[in-house]
């Protein structure tokens, strides 16, 4: 119809005429209560935004000189961080000439990123920056399939909790 005649049918209703679709040919209105409108789609959104899963960079610094039991340990920090969902940044840091065997520094790293096959895919190759060098992890799709999974049973077991204690309450107020 002529934006007139809608504009005229929504003053009679007491509503506004809100463009929906600016763009399409010939454009799209509709007659609504736009604050009412307004305020669900922002409603909408902040859900949409709850629901969402931040990926944190997590940072493990080694050093050139590193031990085996140390590598190994940082090794298992970098694994929890990519079952978490989380990305990686390693980085090798050196100090005064030991910039100079930057194949070392390389070594490390991939020998992290080859142990580490299972989990994680690397996003960053190792590469120098200055006095450091650094390497992204990310973990595997179907490491985040199985964690985003494991964290929506884990949400409803402790869902399943909160109801099984309100019972337990609602019981404790009857006697």
């Amino acid at each position: 119809m002529p934006p007139g005649q809608a504009l005229t049918l929504a003053e009679e209703k007491g509503l506004d005429l809100v463009e929906i679709a600016p763009t399409a040919t010939p454009p799209v209105c509709r007659i609504m209560n736009s604050g009412k409108f307004f305020y669900q789609q922002s409603k909408r959104e902040s859900e949409a935004r709850k629901h969402q899963k931040h990926i944190q960079v997590k940072e493990v610094k080694f050093r050139v000189k590193i031990d085996e039991h140390d590598f190994q340990f940082k090794k298992r920090n970098v694994d929890r961080f990519l079952r978490e969902g989380n990305k990686v940044k390693s980085t090798v840091i050196f100090r005064g000439r030991e910039a100079v065997h930057a194949e070392i520094g390389r070594n490390i790293l991939v020998r992290l990123a080859s142990e580490l096959t299972e989990v994680a895919n690397v996003e960053v190759p190792a590469r120098q920056e200055g006095m450091t060098m650094v390497q992204i992890l990310v973990a595997k799709p179907a490491l985040l399939l199985a964690a985003a999974k494991a964290g929506k049973k884990a949400a409803k077991q402790a869902k399943g909790d909160g109801k099984a204690a309100e019972a337990v309450r609602a019981g404790a107020k009857e006697s």
